[in-house]
């Protein structure tokens, strides 16, 4: 069910959603969680999906704030609220605000979250320099970005640092989940040698291939050469890993869409299914945590000053380069 109220008010829309629960029969007691999206006009649809999907594992309020960037147009907020089939496990309020009714985000927002719960903010494409420090980032225990869709990934991934705040995560962070369980996997059985040496390679599209090495020179102490390559008809995201050991190398490797194969010294060579990740994956995974994620926090501050440093004195590439 789909309700548009035009030229509307935060009450007005309060109301509104009192009224669709006491008519429709739709609770919020269940809702563990309020999500902000800031979004765009025109692009809401996709990330609406996303966000119904990942409610039925984590059922919540979703608010998708559009700000039209005309400071001329008429001060108004549009609404639409949607419920039931059109809404997943959640209830979502669509807020189009034009003119000076989009100058305070936070006001349009405040007056509809939930009541004692968790408040998550997401940008899945424009996203403020400091997210901890925007008027909805302010008000959110967890901060979600996307350096995929940032105009310089690479320059976004090497800036996260520099802004970070305990609860921000990116989802180039959450779509390593799979690489770095595999590795992990790998390295808790035997021979337990240690590594001495780490590759990675990432097609140029890849802000997450910086990230990874990162993680593995922060873990593992060792130098990393990471490099971006060039693309080919599909390569997308992380190309490979070899770890090197004194038995020989170990090589996670993706060599078409979806599948990885994994060579290791005296064992066969597995296939592992390891497709790319969804918008709703990523954001499922997200929600699954709501107190910061302090790996990730120590990746993008320490990691990565890691990289740089072995960079510098000539110990391993460190931070990635094109090639």
């Amino acid at each position: 069910m789909i309700i548009d109220l035009p030229d509307t008010t935060v009450s007005q829309i309060s109301k509104a959603l009192v009224n669709v629960r006491e008519e429709g029969g739709a609770v919020a007691l269940g809702r563990v969680l309020t999500l902000i999206i800031v979004t765009s006009h025109g692009a809401e649809e996709e990330v609406i999906e996303a966000a119904n999907d990942a409610s039925r594992e984590h059922p919540m309020r979703v608010l998708v704030v559009l700000i039209d960037e005309d400071a001329d147009a008429e001060p108004r907020v549009n609404a639409e609220i949607r419920v039931g089939g059109d809404a997943g496990a959640s209830e979502v309020v669509v807020l189009r605000a034009y003119g000076a009714a989009g100058s305070n985000a936070e006001s349009l927002v405040t007056g509809l979250l939930l009541s004692d719960a968790p408040v998550v903010a997401w940008w899945p494409a424009d996203t403020p320099p400091s997210p901890a420090g925007s008027a909805i980032g302010r008000i959110a225990q967890r901060r979600i970005t996307d350096a995929s869709a940032q105009a310089d990934p690479s320059a976004w991934v090497d800036d996260l640092g520099s802004h970070y705040s305990p609860g921000d995560t990116d989802f180039a962070w959450t779509r390593l989940t799979r690489w770095r369980e595999q590795l992990a996997a790998v390295l808790d059985q035997p021979p337990y040698e240690p590594v001495t040496a780490v590759e990675v390679r990432g097609a140029a599209d890849s802000p997450s291939t910086v990230l990874l090495a990162a993680w593995l020179r922060l873990k593992l102490g060792v130098p990393v050469d990471s490099a971006y390559l060039p693309a080919d008809e599909w390569a997308s995201g992380i190309k490979s890993v070899r770890l090197t050991r004194s038995s020989g190398d170990t090589l996670l490797e993706r060599p078409r869409p979806g599948v990885a194969v994994l060579t290791q010294p005296g064992q066969p060579t597995h296939e592992l299914a390891f497709p790319r990740r969804t918008l709703r994956e990523c954001l499922a995974e997200e929600l699954r945590r709501l107190d910061p994620d302090v790996l990730y926090g120590r990746v993008i501050t320490e990691g990565m000053e890691l990289l740089e440093r072995s960079d510098l004195d000539g110990s391993g590439k460190g931070a990635a380069t094109h090639g």
